[in-house]
Formats: C-alpha cells, sequence, structure tokens
C-alpha cells in the first residue's frame, strides 16, 4: 500500500507502507518517474511536478503495479 500527496517540504511523496511494498519493479518505476528514496522520512519524493495531474499519474503507474493507494491533493483555492 502506498500514500501518494504533495507535501511542502519535500514535493510529491509516494510513501510505502512497509518495505513488503517495495518491489524491484516499483522501485524502477518510481526512478524512472524521477523519485529518489529519502531515508529520513522513509518515502520516494520527487521536488519537481507535484500537482494533482502528477499525484493522479503516480497514483495509476502504482495501481497499475498492484499495489492499493491513497493519493490526495488540496485544489487551488478559489477567488
Amino acid at each position: 500500500m502506498f500514500l501518494v500527496v504533495p507535501d511542502p517540504a519535500h514535493g510529491l511523496v509516494a510513501a510505502p507502507r512497509s518495505t513488503d511494498d517495495l518491489t524491484p519493479v516499483t522501485e524502477e518505476s518510481l526512478a524512472a518517474q524521477g523519485f529518489t528514496w529519502n531515508s529520513k522520512i522513509q518515502a520516494y519524493t520527487r521536488q519537481s511536478d507535484h500537482g494533482p495531474t502528477a499525484v493522479d499519474d503516480t497514483a495509476c503507474m502504482l495501481r497499475s503495479l498492484g499495489h492499493y493507494v491513497f493519493h490526495a491533493y488540496m485544489p487551488p483555492a478559489a477567488d
């Protein structure tokens, strides 16, 4: 299971529930999308492109690999 969310300090975060979720294919797929492992928070992070479309795309990619995924983002504030 993964949580995929934007974070002000870390950019786009893809956090596995446990190390069992980190299959070689999953790690390769995240790296191919520009994610790197952040051992401090035990999650993959990517500083660039962390808007709603990127959250959805990352969640869909992880689901296509067989993972359960929770994802969320804050919509832009209404004027």
